[in-house]
C-alpha cells in the first residue's frame, strides 16, 4: 500500500532522481519504498509526509481514503462553477509540456522575471507546476530550499483564452494569470497578464503583462533553459517576448 501511494504522489514529478535530491533520500533506498520492498524509518517517513503534505496513514490506507473532505472548489456551493463542473481543457488549446514565461517584475522596476513551468494532465484536469528561481528568492532574502520555491496551479478554459490560478503551499503568494493564444510562430506563444492579490503600495505593481512560450525540445535543452531563469535585463529577452511585454507601455 505504501509503495502504491508513493508512486501516485510521485506521478506529477518528471524525475525520481530530482525528487530524491529534493527530499535528501538515497535513490536506491527510495526505489525500495516504491516497490514495497521496505518501509522508511520514522524520521524519513516524517520527511516524506511533510514534503507531500500527507500523514502517516499512507503506510496502510489508500490515498483517496485519507481525506474525505471535498475541498473548497468541490464544495456543493462551488462545484458546478469552478470545481468538478469545469469543462476539460483540450491539448489543442494548451499542449502539455514545458513552458518558458516572462513578465515584468512586480517589485524590480528595471528587471524582467523569466521562469519555467510544466503543464500536465491528470484525468480531466490540467495542472501547472514550477519553481521560483533561486536567484529571485535570494534577492529578497527568502530561503531557497525546494519546498518553499515550489508553486502549483490549475488551468481552466475561458471564453477566448485560458486562466491559471497559481499558489505556493498553503495558498501563499497566489497569482491569477490570463493568457490568449497568439496566431504566430507555429502557435507556440500565449500572451496575457499576471495579477497578484496584495495591497496597493507606493513601490511595486500588482498586474504585469506575461508571455508563455511552449518549449518542445529535448530534456537537455529544457535543463539549459532552467539554468537561465531568474531576473534578467530586458535586453536579454528573446525578441518575441520583449515585443509582447511592451515594457514601456502602461498596463490597461
Amino acid at each position: 500500500m505504501f509503495g502504491r501511494n508513493l508512486r501516485h504522489l510521485c506521478a506529477p514529478y518528471r524525475s525520481v532522481s530530482d525528487l530524491c535530491r529534493q527530499l535528501g533520500i538515497n535513490r536506491t533506498q527510495f526505489n525500495r519504498y516504491l516497490s514495497g520492498e521496505s518501509f522508511p524509518r520514522p524520521d524519513v517517513l516524517h520527511l516524506i509526509c511533510q514534503f507531500f503534505d500527507v500523514d502517516a496513514r499512507i503506510l496502510l490506507e489508500p490515498l483517496d481514503k485519507l481525506d474525505t473532505r471535498p475541498g473548497v472548489l468541490n464544495h456543493p456551493f462551488l462545484a458546478a462553477n469552478v470545481g468538478s463542473g469545469m469543462l476539460p481543457l483540450s491539448e489543442e488549446a494548451l499542449p502539455s509540456g514545458f513552458y518558458r514565461f516572462s513578465r515584468k517584475s512586480f517589485v524590480e522596476d528595471d528587471l524582467v522575471i523569466v521562469g519555467l513551468v510544466y503543464i500536465f494532465r491528470d484525468g480531466e484536469y490540467t495542472f501547472l507546476r514550477g519553481y521560483e528561481p533561486r536567484q529571485a528568492m535570494s534577492t529578497h532574502g527568502l530561503p531557497t530550499n525546494s519546498p518553499l520555491r515550489e508553486f502549483r496551479g490549475y488551468v481552466s478554459a475561458q471564453e477566448d483564452g485560458i486562466s491559471i490560478n497559481v499558489a505556493h503551499r498553503h495558498n501563499m503568494a497566489a497569482t491569477f494569470n490570463y493568457l490568449g493564444r497568439v496566431a504566430a510562430f507555429n502557435n507556440t506563444f500565449w500572451v496575457g497578464y499576471a495579477a497578484r492579490p496584495t495591497r496597493e503600495t507606493l513601490r511595486g505593481r500588482r498586474v504585469a503583462r506575461m508571455v508563455y512560450e511552449h518549449v518542445d525540445a529535448p530534456l537537455r535543452d529544457i535543463v539549459a533553459l532552467a539554468r537561465q531563469t531568474g531576473y534578467v535585463s530586458p535586453d536579454d529577452l528573446p525578441e518575441f517576448h520583449l515585443h509582447h511585454l511592451m515594457l514601456d507601455t502602461p498596463f490597461t
